[in-house]
Formats: C-alpha cells, structure tokens, sequence
C-alpha cells in the first residue's frame, strides 16, 4: 500500500470513530486518495457520502447538515482555487458556531517550490476564521505514521466540536504521487484504530458545565436568536418576562411569547414607556435595526447568552455573558408582561387587517401565506435581506415550525446548498424562503448528479427582478431615484423557469394566491415556486403597517 492511500483510509477511519457520519466530498485529482477511501467507507455504510461539483455549494451543504444535526460534517477538495471556494462557508460556520472539518488537499512542498500546477498558499487559507489549523507532514513508509494522523483528526474534531463554542478547522493534507492504490493492501506496521470503535484519543463531548447569567430586574425582556428560540421562550414563561424573537413566531412557543415584538420595538412612544430595566438576549441579533438600538441604549442592562462569536454590544455595555441562563434574583412584575401582551394582541391585529387590504402579492402577504401553509414539524429556511425580515414581521405564531437562518455573516452565499443540506437531513417536509439574487447567486446548488439525495423541499423563490431589500435602505430614499436602479436595484431579467429546466428541477409560477396555496401543499422531491413580485411598493406597504400598528397603540 502506498503512502497516499494509507493516510487517506487512517483519516477517514478515524473521523467515522470521531462521530463523523455525514462527508461533502468535490471531485479533483490531488484529493483522489481521500476520495477513494470515502467512496469505499459510504460503501461500507459506515458514511453518508454527498459529491458535488462547485466546491462554494458543496461548503454550505456542510453547513446546512452541520446546522441541522449540531454534529461535525466535513468537506473534502482538491488544492487550488477550490480551496478557496470553501472560504464563505467558513466565514459562515465561524460566525454561527458551526462545526465542519475542512479537508484540502494539496501538493506536497517540493512541488510547491516547482511552480506546479493549481498551487497556492493553503496554509492558514481561512486566516481566524477556523478554530484550529495544521497541515499534516506527507505520509511516508515509517514507524509512528498511524498514531499521528488518528491524533491529529481528535485534536480536530475536539476544536470544531468538543469545546463550548463549535466552529470549522481546517486540515490541509499534502498528498504525494501515487494518488490511487496500487493493488498492494499491506502496510509495514498496523493502521487499526482503538478497539471497539472507540476514537484514538477519548475527549470530552460537547456539553461541559455552563456558565450562567443571572438577571435581576423585574421588568425585562428577551430576545432569541435562532436556536435559543425554544429554551427562550420556556423560560420566559416560567419567569413572566415578555419573549420576541429575530424569527417572529415562528420555533416560539410559552405564553410569554411576543409575536409581534419586532412591530412594538419600532413603535417609539410604546417602547418609551415600556423601556425594560434588562434584556436577556440568546445568540446574536442580526437583522433588526430596533433590535441594535435597543441594546445600545445605555438605560438598559445587556444580559448575553450563547453568543456564537463576537458579543453583540453596539454600545459596548454588556453586563454579563454566559453559557446558559438562571432564575432571576427578584419576580418580575405582572403587569410589565400583561402590558406587553395586550400591545402584542393590538399589534397583530393591525399588521393582519393591513395585510388583508393589500393587493397580491407582497413580500410581507407571501411570507404570512407561507407561514400558514408550512405543515406541522415542517423545516423552513430563509434567506438573507427581505424574506429574513417578512417571516418575523408577518408570520404567525408558529411553534411547531424549525427554522434555519444563514446569519452568522447574513450573506446570500450557498443559500440554496444550505436549504438543500438542512432539508436531507431533517424529517418531513422542508420549504426556503429566498429572495431572487440570493437564488441565483447559488443556482448551481441545485446540480446534483442521479445517485444524490434529493429532499423535499419546496423552494420558494420571491422574484422581485433585484435588490428590493435596498428599497427598504436609505439607498431606497427618494432623493437616491436616479441611481438607484443602476446600483442597488440591479435588475436582471433572468428567466427562472428555463434555468430550473436545465437543471431537472420541477418549477412553478404562482400568479394568485391560490396557485400560491396549491402550490405549496407537501410533496416529494426537490422543486422550485416562483412568485413575481413588485418591488416599488416594498416601502410604502412597511409605512403603513408602522402607522397602523402605532395608532393601534396609542
């Protein structure tokens, strides 16, 4: 057995030993040793093996099983540029806590030095964003090689994973020729792992003791990010503090719950007076600006839970940070929560009469349809910039509803290989919300070659012909008219339906909300529902639903 082809068959025995059970894998000839050895591990059925082409696609794939089972997933590329192409994965799963095991392959060092071809600096590629980085010696026909290599996939796995903030490592693994086996199966010492399965180096598992945050005031607020929707909305109602969440309603359970709360945020003379003394935030807010200017007010203690990277403290005046959070030090007041509660049944009920005048379609109007429409357990994904606010803005309480956000950067990249990894994964059915740039700027995600797993999930594509999130922007002010179609409006034109053809992918265009509702109804497979929408009345439509709310109110 030669070198390559040992360390290949070492690593991923030993990342199936470390709980690995799910691989992306992209076709190249210098990663063909880990590439072969994949294949005859996913064989053996001792691994899920997902091949795709466009390694940008194939990174969020990761990520989108890695989000949705909490485990380690590792991807696998060749050197080069498509290395490179893995970087926005990276960046995501760095900000978001996810946990991925990069693998690159690459030339060994004297061909480095050759001006070889697809050579470039992979070492430390990710810069900070990966918890971990090593490049592994070259395998060669010496005593000790086995133990190195298994060691070397613990210490990555327990970087990525074992440790209270999960994150990607990166493993850059020179491979010198020959690449393939050589039909010789021996190798001049044992390449067997611990008996019984057991991983090379025991470590300890995600879940050591927390820490926790102690609030202490009796009239405070949480605000849940993602996956603290649930534990948020659970203690809120133990403890009688008002819940809202990045998501609405949507994963929001418990009476406390406040499916409104991003509308009441944005009412300023309601939040004058029911400024609260605390907020007791999970994870980290992305999207809201109302959200920011509530942390940043200097009134108001920052109380943070889990944030997944950074602390979110736009005025730097976090009180405390911790793993999980504890009872309060004192009751809360009653009529801090009944008050937050009767403002949110006002709310509600301004936002639905203004949503049933509006003329179809709307992205707010989609997005409440959606919500309705999603079957019980159901997964829904939704991209950045408008649909990441439609759902919380216009979505009903959903507490039966699993939802997953690209927030850790917010950006639009490998939204669909996202969707479509979350969606192989999860049991039942699946739907995305994603707005048209974001859909086509992963359109390729939709290419999966005939042996792949095809979940169901139902796409839905808000096609407002370019960037409508803008509108909404300061770029979307009146005096910007002249250049704003040019430069944030970016119309494209792009035919969706063709391009969903040539990939194989059932699509349809709902023209009313009954094609809308039909078209929405479970069923199996991979498919695309399009919904063209007018992007001139994003504006206004969230003008009057802020006025309707605040006089609501008043």
């Amino acid at each position: 057995m030669n070198p390559s082809t040992a360390q290949a068959k070492v690593i991923v025995d030993e990342l199936v030993r470390n709980t690995v059970s799910h691989v992306v894998l992209c076709p190249g000839s210098r990663n063909a040793p880990l590439s072969l050895a994949l294949y005859d591990a996913a064989a053996a059925g001792r691994l899920q093996l997902h091949v795709r082409i466009d390694e940008r696609g194939a990174g969020f794939l990761a990520l989108g099983i890695a989000a949705r089972t909490g485990r380690p997933v590792a991807v696998v590329c060749t050197s080069g540029t498509a290395a490179a192409n893995f970087h926005p994965a990276v960046l995501e799963a760095d900000r978001a806590g996810v946990p991925l095991i990069v693998l690159t392959a690459d030339r060994p060092p004297e061909l480095r030095a050759a001006g070889a071809n697809q050579v470039i600096e992979q070492q430390r590629l990710y810069g900070g964003a990966v918890r971990y980085f090593d490049e592994l010696a070259v395998a060669e026909r010496r005593g000790g090689q086995n133990a190195y290599w298994r060691s070397q996939i613990c210490r990555a796995w327990n970087a990525a994973y074992g440790e209270w903030r999960c994150g990607p490592v990166h493993l850059n693994v020179p491979f010198r020729e020959p690449l393939v086996p050589d039909g010789d199966d021996e190798w001049f010492e044992s390449l067997e792992g611990r008996p019984g399965g057991e991983r090379w180096t025991e470590l300890p598992d995600f879940g050591a003791l927390p820490s926790f945050v102690v609030p202490s005031a009796r009239c405070g607020l949480v605000i849940a990010c993602d996956s603290g929707v649930r534990a948020a909305g659970e203690w809120g109602e133990q403890h009688g503090w008002p819940v809202i969440s990045e998501t609405g309603g949507l994963g929001l359970l418990g009476s406390s719950a406040i499916s409104s709360g991003v509308w009441l945020l944005g009412a300023e003379e309601f939040i004058r007076r029911h400024k609260p003394e605390q907020v007791l935030c999970l994870g980290r807010p992305t999207v809201f600006r109302q959200i920011q200017q509530l942390l940043s007010d200097s009134d108001v203690e920052v109380l943070l839970v889990r944030p997944d990277s950074d602390w979110p403290a736009p005025a730097h005046n976090v009180r405390q940070v911790g793993q999980w959070f504890d009872s309060p030090t004192k009751p809360a007041d009653p009529e801090w929560l009944a008050a937050w509660q009767r403002a949110d049944a006002l709310a509600n009920e301004a936002v639905g009469t203004a949503l049933r005048r509006e003329q179809w379609p709307s992205g707010l109007r989609l997005a409440s349809e959606l919500v309705d429409a999603l079957p019980p357990d159901a997964l829904l994904v939704v991209g950045s910039s408008n649909p990441a606010r439609d759902v919380a803005l216009a979505g009903r309480m959903r507490p039966d509803v699993l939802v997953h956000r690209n927030r850790g950067v917010a950006g639009i990249d490998g939204t669909v290989s996202t969707a479509i990894g979350a969606a192989t994964v999860h049991r039942g059915q699946s739907y995305a919300l994603l707005g048209d740039l974001t859909f086509l700027h992963d359109v390729n995600g939709l290419l999966a070659g005939p042996p792949e797993t095809r979940p169901d999930l139902t796409i839905v594509v808000l096609n407002d012909d370019g960037g409508g999130i803008f509108s909404l922007l300061e770029q979307g002010a009146p005096e910007h008219r002249d250049a704003f179609e040019h430069v944030f409006g970016t119309p494209h034109g792009a035919d969706l339906s063709a391009l969903c053809a040539g990939f194989g992918i059932p699509h349809v265009q709902a023209g009313t909300i009954e094609e809308f509702r039909e078209a929405l109804r479970p069923a199996p497979g991979l498919r695309v529902v399009e919904v063209r929408v007018d992007r001139s009345r994003h504006r206004d439509l969230h003008a009057r639903i802020r006025s309707a709310v605040s006089t609501a109110l008043s």
